[in-house]
């Protein structure tokens, strides 16, 4: 069942991110299906932390990009979603390589929506699980 209230490319999810700590970041917007959506993050001289691993909070980034991303196109036209709340339980380290993220929606409500991350490595290790809550806002 498709959950996109909104027209929804790759295409259109990287213009909109331009000029944003998504690009800053270089999160890169892979894929958008009938009910989810990927994106990756690169592990690198921007993302590392001094010990040299994926900074956790650039994972979250990451699940915060693709949940809020995700909510937002599941609202009707005229609605917004903000977050409430978010949770990342890091697994598995990374050092190199890319970091890539699928969010799917657990609830979809009139006033709530909740979405999954699952983040893996580039040998699909799983490296982060992220939960994020978003209010759903009428418009103004």
């Amino acid at each position: 069942m498709r959950v996109w209230q909104q027209p929804v490319s790759v295409a259109e999810l990287t213009r909109m991110s331009l000029d944003t700590a998504v690009s800053h970041l270089g999160i890169e917007f892979l894929e958008v299906g009938d009910d989810f959506m990927t994106a990756r993050v690169p592990v690198d001289a921007r993302t590392r932390q001094p010990f040299g691993l994926l900074h956790g909070g650039v994972s979250v980034v990451l699940a915060e990009t693709l949940g809020s991303t995700a909510a937002n196109l599941a609202c009707p036209a005229g609605y917004r979603a903000v977050g409430l709340d978010i949770n990342a339980n890091h697994l598995r380290s990374s050092t190199s390589g890319w970091v890539t993220g699928t969010t799917r929606p657990v609830h979809i409500g009139r006033t709530t929506q909740v979405w999954q991350i699952d983040m893996v490595n580039d040998a699909g290790e799983p490296t982060c699980v992220s939960r994020i809550t978003m209010a759903v806002l009428a418009p103004r």
